[in-house]
């Protein structure tokens, strides 16, 4: 076996012949392959969006835009508020407690996390709408002793409440593992640097673990913020109007199912797609931090390329 000591290709000399080279651009061909079978796939799906009756177009757009359902909408916006709100308030102070050095608070939010992650969403929510059965009054005054004033349960927990209640609490012991994870994925020696320069500790959470915290929180909480609004539809248990709830009733009345379901689905698409533009453009501002250049946003990507396409149709 002979080994020879001669390049297989020519290798040039100076800078000049390497500018004289020809740039030959790499081909992709099953690139092109898989693109041709997703339009193909694509272009079905449309034609039978189209062309089957089944779909029941004329009466998807009767109700996509009535007023009942524009209600249940809001009603399932306002579900989903209350519960990030609420959920992720509660979530950053059980964070908190768990990372405290307090023994006795880490107990209480593990135990809370472990309990609420444990019991199903619908389970808590039909707790929460019966909890008058359990407990006629609340008394507010002396543990053991004497009450200072009381409540009707009925009249302080109504079906919307419990509703409200029931998503919050369960969003919470979710949240807070996520603002955990956050927290603890900062480099601890920053805080260490950070005290040894004498910054007081208020100051560093909110200028060095937070900063860096929200890059990782972020895309969790973005989903758990979507889970939650499209959960929202299990509150329909519970005989709330909200989307999904106001869909059956429609589709119970006329016997309209699949254009009903249309109805709700496109609905839930289009404000799952706003949570998700929204959701972008938050990760984009704090990842200002990590990186020189801030992603491009779309539109900044569709003008970079329409000017690559004017630039080589001038040549």
């Amino acid at each position: 076996m002979s080994v020879s000591a001669r390049p297989l290709v020519a290798v040039p000399d100076n800078e000049t012949d390497l500018a004289s080279l020809e740039v030959v651009p790499s081909r992709h061909p099953w690139r092109w392959v898989g693109v041709a079978v997703v339009l193909v796939l694509l272009a079905q799906f449309v034609h039978g969006l189209v062309t089957n009756t089944g779909w029941d177009w004329p009466t998807f757009r009767q109700y996509f835009t009535a007023d009942s359902i524009l209600r249940a909408v809001g009603v399932t916006i306002q579900l989903t508020a209350y519960g990030t709100v609420l959920g992720f308030a509660l979530g950053v102070v059980l964070a908190l407690m768990r990372l405290s050095k307090s023994p006795f608070l880490q107990v209480v939010s593990w135990t809370y996390v472990w309990a609420f992650r444990s019991i199903p969403l619908i389970v808590q929510l039909l707790f929460w709408f019966n909890i008058a059965y359990l407990y006629q009054r609340f008394d507010f005054g002396v543990p053991f002793g004497p009450s200072f004033f009381s409540f009707d349960t009925k009249d302080l927990i109504g079906p919307m409440t419990a509703a409200v209640l029931g998503l919050a609490l369960h969003q919470a012991a979710y949240a807070a593992e996520i603002v955990r994870s956050g927290i603890i994925a900062v480099d601890h020696g920053q805080l260490e640097a950070a005290a040894a320069l004498g910054i007081p500790r208020l100051r560093q959470f909110r200028r060095i673990v937070l900063p860096q915290a929200m890059r990782s929180i972020l895309p969790n909480a973005a989903n758990e913020v979507i889970s939650l609004f499209k959960g929202t539809s299990v509150v329909s248990v519970m005989a709330i109007g909200e989307l999904f709830y106001q869909a059956q009733v429609i589709y119970g009345r006329n016997a309209r199912v699949v254009a009903l379901l249309m109805v709700a689905t496109v609905w839930y698409i289009a404000m799952t797609t706003l949570l998700s533009v929204a959701q972008y453009y938050v990760e984009r501002h704090y990842a200002k931090g990590a990186l020189r250049n801030v992603p491009p946003t779309p539109l900044q990507r569709v003008r970079s390329q329409y000017a690559v396409l004017r630039a080589k149709a001038a040549r």
